[in-house]
């Protein structure tokens, strides 16, 4: 077991896997299996997980910088990023970097929008003359983190994907019109809790294309008949809860927003670079290496390394309970 921030990790050595899947604090997990043994015995009720829910949204928000009621719950990166694609005209313009991860770039394509793909350094000059950038805050595959700043000088809508930053690294992006995440990685849930903040602007464009009860303004009055009556709120945008993933995400998530982000930014960094000092590559900002090697995958899992590949090269992503024994362990695989 180790101690990190304040929290209990049950993470086995050589574990860098977590922008795959994330370790969750003994806390969280201790959580879901008391929901598990409740679920086991008949003691809940629907209603049981609102409470659950209520918590991970407002956490969420927090992490963002954005108001409770901007905030809409979902499963997963790609079903809430289908809300936002299907609000835009038909044929809009989306400018998005070369190589995207899809669930962000394929609800547009599928709509039949018309999707610009450019290298990273190019985004914030390519933006004028599109209707959205649809963007990763921190890319999947390598690490790489966009530029904020520029991309908000430029005026132009953005939607950001932050599964692969929130939890680690500080943000405040609530001038971005959507910010979308998944949380059973940086943000140490299970899998199927996922949330969308919207501004006030782009919520009132918004299609609510899965409309259901969970939406509506009482979600429990709203179970059955029409007519249509959504939440006045970013709540007309829910999908009924994966309730075990927001048992989870209601303890992980305000852990999270509790903790000084800038200090787990630092960590992670710099657990990160002393990995890409000791294979010889100049330091980054992000807490994903990538490692452009051809025998790397096998000797991290000869050597007991949890990693993953992705683009071609070997992905390691250091996170808060991520140590220098972890690095050595990877050293010494890779000597």
């Amino acid at each position: 077991m180790r101690s990190a921030f304040g929290g209990e990790f049950d993470v086995p050595l050589g574990y860098l896997n977590t922008a795959s899947i994330g370790i969750p604090p003994k806390a969280v997990a201790d959580a879901v299996g008391e929901a598990v043994r409740r679920w086991a015995s008949g003691a809940d009720q629907p209603p049981s997980f609102d409470a659950a829910v209520a918590t991970g949204r407002e956490a969420f928000g927090r992490l963002v910088g954005a108001p409770t009621e901007q905030v809409a719950i979902g499963t997963s990166v790609s079903q809430l990023v289908a809300i936002v694609a299907a609000s835009l005209p038909k044929g809009s313009r989306v400018l998005t970097v070369r190589g995207e991860f899809t669930s962000v770039t394929f609800p547009f394509a599928a709509l039949g929008h018309v999707v610009t793909e450019v290298g990273p350094d190019e985004l914030v000059d390519a933006a004028s003359g599109h209707d959205l950038v649809a963007v990763s805050v921190v890319q999947s595959a390598d690490g790489r983190v966009a530029d904020l700043d520029g991309l908000r000088a430029t005026g132009v809508p953005v939607l950001l994907d932050a599964t692969q930053a929130l939890g680690w690294l500080p943000l405040d992006v609530g001038w971005a019109d959507w910010v979308v995440a998944a949380g059973y990685k940086w943000l140490l849930s299970p899998r199927g809790s996922a949330w969308l903040a919207a501004r006030p602007e782009a919520l009132a464009t918004a299609v609510p294309v899965t409309a259901n009860w969970y939406a509506g303004e009482d979600p429990w009055a709203s179970v059955y008949g029409l007519p249509l009556r959504l939440a006045s709120s970013a709540r007309a945008l829910d999908t009924s809860p994966v309730w075990l993933a927001h048992v989870g995400a209601s303890v992980a998530l305000p852990w999270l927003a509790s903790l000084d982000l800038a200090a787990v930014r630092d960590h992670n960094i710099g657990i990160a670079n002393e990995l890409l000092a000791g294979l010889d590559l100049p330091p980054s900002n992000s807490a994903i290496v990538s490692v452009d090697r051809p025998d790397a995958p096998e000797r991290l899992v000869a050597a007991g390394v949890k990693a993953s590949v992705r683009a071609g090269k070997v992905r390691l992503a250091c996170h808060l309970y991520t140590t220098r024994d972890d690095v050595a362990l990877v050293l010494k695989a890779l000597s």
